[in-house]
This record gives C-alpha cells, sequence and structure tokens, in this order.
C-alpha cells in the first residue's frame, strides 16, 4: 500500500497539484481503498460461465470527515441522474466522454490550502487544487462543470460530474454536438478520458 500511496503522491507532486508543508493545524490521514470492482463473467473448471467481481486496482483517499464537520456547506443541488437519464433517452444517438481528474482543475484560494493538507509515510502535503473528499467539491466541480457548458447542456447534451452525454436525432447531428462540446472542452482547457 505505501507504493501506492507514493506513485499517487509523485504524480501530484509532478503535476503541481501538492506541495510539501512543514506545519499545519489541519492535517487528515491518508487510506488506500480498493476502486470500485467490475464485474465479469469467466469460464470455471467445470467450464460452466459466473460471474466475477474484480478489483482494478487501488485509490489513494484523504479522510476529511473531521474538516467536513467544520466546512459550511455549499447547498448547490446535483442533478437527479433519472432526469438526466430521461432527458437523454429521447435520442437514437449517443456519444460518452469522461473527464480526467477534473477536480484539479478547480484552484483553491491560497488561505484555504492549508486546510486541505494530509499526511502519509512520504511527508505532509497540501493540496493548490481540489480535491475529492471535501464535502463541497461535487457541487463546485457541478456548478463549474455547467457554467461551462450553459449554452449546451439539455440542448445537444448532458453532464453529470465529470461524465459527458452528448446525443442527437441522427447520427450526423450528434457528430455535429459532439465537436462542439469537443471545440468547448479545448477552449476551457477540460482533459478528457
Amino acid at each position: 500500500m505505501q507504493e501506492v500511496v507514493q506513485v499517487e503522491v509523485l504524480k501530484l507532486l509532478q503535476d503541481d497539484i501538492i506541495y510539501l508543508i512543514s506545519n499545519s493545524l489541519w492535517v487528515s490521514p491518508t487510506q488506500v481503498m480498493p476502486k470500485k470492482p467490475g464485474i465479469t463473467v469467466v469460464q470455471n473448471d467445470k467450464g460452466e460461465e459466473v460471474s466475477t467481481c474484480l478489483t482494478f486496482g487501488w485509490r489513494v483517499c484523504i479522510d476529511y470527515r473531521k474538516l467536513n464537520v467544520v466546512t459550511r456547506k455549499n447547498h448547490f443541488l446535483l442533478s437527479f441522474i433519472d432526469q438526466v437519464l430521461e432527458r437523454v433517452s429521447g435520442h437514437p444517438f449517443y456519444c460518452f466522454l469522461d473527464g480526467y481528474s477534473e477536480c484539479f482543475k478547480i484552484k483553491i484560494d491560497i488561505e484555504d490550502q492549508e486546510k486541505t493538507t494530509f499526511t502519509c509515510p512520504f511527508g505532509t502535503y497540501t493540496y493548490r487544487r481540489m480535491p475529492f473528499g471535501l464535502c463541497n467539491a461535487h457541487a463546485t466541480f457541478q456548478r463549474c462543470m455547467l457554467s461551462i457548458f450553459s449554452d449546451m447542456v439539455e440542448r445537444i447534451m448532458e453532464v453529470f460530474m465529470d461524465d459527458i452525454t452528448i446525443y442527437g436525432s441522427a447520427f450526423d447531428e450528434c457528430l455535429v454536438n459532439l465537436e462542439a462540446v469537443l471545440n468547448q472542452c479545448i477552449e476551457k482547457d477540460l482533459v478528457l478520458n
């Protein structure tokens, strides 16, 4: 598990998302959790097909529970996924895009960075950019995405966190809509998986 933490810390340092800090009143511990497992079908010894749960790796999480208790809550509502799916379902053509570590696009005010301090076997670090695990991270990110795509949402696309669904009533229309969304991603410096 230490190797998983070390790789994550080095990646975040290289991307200038965190920095080393010597002292902080706000220190949260790290934990390593399995990534959401996937289900696949494999053949067992008898040639029967059976469902199997696969773990696709590990995720380094920071336990911000103590910070979240004292944080003033942002009450921006996330979209209800069933309503998003209902709006999309009337269209025969879809394209799905997945954002890449998009929370890290949002800068944290210099005065608040210290609150995101975490410790691990390799030192104590603070985030320059918004990490997952903060109680307001999802609402802040959703608000940001809706503002970026405000002229497109519910017209040619839906966005739920970093998952983007582009749709159209014809294949060519879907491609045109996809091009418009990709151009907006380029213009706003959004990175996709």
